[in-house]
């Protein structure tokens, strides 16, 4: 007995590793191979490339595609139609799967909607994507990064709100309370 949920119309392949409590929606696919953690939420219309690993408390909004490659951590947010790529170069008549790249996304990290990550970078933990952002390089931890190509335009917490640093260096997440320290262009949390 399974213990995710998928639609009617969605399709799983049968050499997939799926977690419990995990939701697949309507008309998505998800291929060989794949691992996805549990309490996992696939959108309506996402494609599941083979070999991706996801791991646990991802949310997939729909017409989003995982290619071969990716790994997402725990926690990742990836918003509606954004795009991931896996080859730097392109064309459809030269097969180059011998040259997909690894892109990861990092714990707690949430790539807004029709963002395109191009292919062989790391996303840091807790990084908020802007909408729209087209991201080309490696992407520190806590940033906020917008813009096409993108940019870095300020920090953010783990509840994914702006942290203005004070001249010590220090800023509390207006909802959390949690105190978080800038040294050297990092962010940490203070436990």
């Amino acid at each position: 007995m399974k213990s995710y949920f998928a639609h009617e119309t969605a399709v799983i392949d049968s050499d997939c590793n799926i977690g419990e409590g995990t939701n697949i929606w309507h008309f998505s696919h998800v291929m060989s191979k794949c691992i996805i953690g549990e309490n996992c939420n696939l959108g309506q219309n996402v494609v599941i490339s083979p070999e991706v690993i996801i791991g646990n408390n991802v949310k997939v909004q729909n017409n989003v595609s995982i290619y071969t490659g990716v790994i997402c951590e725990d926690d990742v947010f990836l918003g509606p139609s954004m795009v991931f790529t896996n080859i730097i170069n392109p064309r459809s008549a030269i097969k180059r799967k011998d040259q997909y790249k690894k892109t990861l996304v990092k714990k707690g990290a949430s790539i807004g909607a029709n963002a395109t990550i191009i292919c062989g970078i790391v996303i840091g933990e807790f990084a908020l994507i802007g909408a729209g952002s087209v991201v080309l390089k490696d992407i520190v931890p806590y940033a906020l990064v917008v813009g096409n190509p993108s940019r870095q335009i300020g920090w953010v917490s783990e509840y994914g709100h702006k942290l203005n640093f004070n001249e010590l260096g220090y800023a509390i997440c207006s909802e959390s309370k949690e105190e978080y320290q800038l040294k050297a262009n990092r962010v940490q949390k203070v436990v």
